[in-house]
């Protein structure tokens, strides 16, 4: 048992052209001895993806180590398909690493999820951890955020949706511990440092690194230890502006829990002067990227916060997430979120003010965030949204929001 060692995994994501497999041909390339097992499923591409990396001569034809997932998404329908093949490649005993490319239109939390599963299905064995996930690597590229994002431009290729784009590109920003910012060459510095900007704004924690052909240093992608499930989950740029906005308002809460009804327009006004002051004054200034929170007590009326959401603004809100409930049912909190075109309203279970009396006390009493969130009228109730974006007009979207 001297010997053992467990495979660490690397998933690789990006959208469709954003240089995966650039980064792949690049790893296998400089492995120096250094073996590396790869699973490919890019849907459509796989076959093209895999005579790619066997002309760089890496994999030769019928090589064990290229396996290629076929028909399907690993992140759908082939999770069981991808756990069978780690686990072959793991019972061969003769790869360092497994590196796992997902496909272009692969949203990364499921593929997490699934190897976190399996790993965990090790502990609760009692079992040698024989694999984990060792980072999540996205390749974004950064022209095509330039020509999406920030200019507004026609999308490039016309056949592809563009709330699909939108959506999981964002996702695949949102979810990662390394994130490579391909093809810069291809932009101007102003153009880069406001793309890194929208980046940072989806994305604060994650290590950025600059590149062109992917080219980057393996010891920045491979045996890192980054991953972290719960870490990777509250890392992204709407939840860490929810957990400020909660810190920030502690004491504005005590003093204001009476006012919220009759001056939740004031406490919009404070916010947005909190925030100002909060994000790099000169970058948002600069490039007008920024976000901000609006919150309220107050229900929403369901017919008119659909009315809102179906409004078009453009690419100046990149992406909005948060609690939302409505006056036709003040038992529920939902999720409300939107990437670029994409809206999506998902039942996130009661909220906390529908339990017992009795169970609410003890909360109160045992749970200092909770009492510091509870409005004597609302109970927990809120609608907290965050907007993440570009020039908003913050004041227009208050405005518009306090009329539901």
């Amino acid at each position: 048992m001297s010997e053992f060692k467990t495979i660490p995994i690397t998933l690789v994501t990006g959208y469709l052209g954003s240089g995966k497999t650039t980064l792949l041909n690049h790893i296998l390339t400089n492995t120096k001895g250094y073996k590396v097992a790869v699973i490919v499923n890019d849907i459509g591409e796989v076959n093209i993806d895999a005579d790619l990396i066997e002309k760089g001569g890496i994999v030769g034809k019928r090589d064990e180590s290229l396996v290629a997932l076929q028909n399907g998404c690993i992140c759908c329908t082939l999770r069981q398909d991808l756990i069978d093949q780690i686990h072959d490649i793991v019972k061969q005993r003769k790869f360092d690493h497994i590196i796992i490319e997902a496909s272009g239109i692969c949203e990364p939390i499921p593929i997490a999820q699934t190897i976190n599963f399996l790993t965990d299905s090790f502990k609760a064995k009692h079992m040698p951890i024989y694999c984990k996930l060792d980072a999540i690597v996205s390749v974004v590229d950064t022209l095509r955020m330039v020509q999406e994002f920030g200019c507004g431009d026609e999308l490039v290729k016309k056949d592809i949706d563009e709330e699909d784009i939108e959506n999981l590109v964002i996702q695949q920003i949102e979810f990662c511990d390394v994130l490579i910012m391909n093809k810069v060459s291809e932009v101007s510095k102003d153009e880069l440092k406001r793309v890194k900007k929208i980046i940072k704004n989806l994305q604060p924690k994650a290590k950025i690194i600059e590149a062109d052909y992917s080219n980057v240093e393996l010891k920045d992608i491979l045996d890192t230890n980054l991953f972290d499930m719960e870490n990777v989950l509250t890392s992204a740029g709407w939840f860490q502006e929810l957990e400020k906005d909660n810190d920030e308002h502690e004491e504005e809460h005590e003093h204001h829990d009476h006012e919220h009804e009759h001056h939740h327009e004031h406490h919009h006004h404070e916010h947005e002067h909190h925030h100002h002051h909060d994000h790099e004054g000169g970058e948002t200034e600069e490039y007008g990227i920024g976000t901000f929170v609006y919150f309220r007590r107050k229900p929403f009326d369901r017919l008119k916060f659909e009315d809102w959401a179906n409004k078009d603004y453009g690419k100046k809100i990149i992406r909005t997430k948060g609690l939302v409930y409505f006056t036709d049912d003040n038992r529920m909190s939902y999720v409300y979120e939107q990437a670029g075109k994409q809206k999506v309203l998902n039942e996130n279970g009661p909220w906390y003010a529908t339990l017992p009396r009795y169970q609410i006390e003890q909360l109160l009493l045992n749970d200092e965030r909770f009492r510091k969130d509870w409005d004597s009228e609302y109970g927990d109730r809120m609608i907290k949204l965050v907007f993440i974006g570009q020039h908003i007009d913050k004041k227009q979207i208050s405005s518009e929001l306090d009329k539901i």
